[in-house]
């Protein structure tokens, strides 16, 4: 069974950076994709950012330029670095790997003051 433990979420004021961390209990090589999705309150989760094994990044339109999705390969982790928070980034946070099954971690809050 993977696990995924995220970490880094907190209170940050609009402006101000927080990097989120997602380690994966496995090799991180054995997954097709990974990526952070967010979801606020009964609202469908959101894709933010996916990264594949070959290092491919895609980004949802409303965190380009802002956020920046990486992997360290031999920490199994990957990451999330968000700059220039806003309040609506103001969400859980979950980590998320996918090989032929998906795999979820516990989720991490962020919340942006105005």
């Amino acid at each position: 069974q993977v696990q995924l433990v995220e970490s880094g979420g907190g209170l940050v004021q609009a402006g101000g950076s927080l990097r989120l961390s997602c380690a994966a209990s496995s090799n991180i090589f054995s997954f097709n994709t990974m990526a952070w999705y967010r979801q606020v309150s009964e609202k469908q989760r959101e894709l933010v950012a996916a990264i594949t094994g070959g290092g491919s990044t895609n980004y949802a339109d409303s965190v380009k330029g802002r956020f920046t999705i990486s992997r360290d390969n031999a920490k199994n982790t990957v990451y999330l670095q968000m700059n220039s928070l806003k309040p609506e980034d103001t969400a859980v946070y979950y980590c998320n790997a996918k090989t032929s099954r998906t795999y979820w971690g516990q989720g991490t809050q962020v919340t942006v003051s105005s």
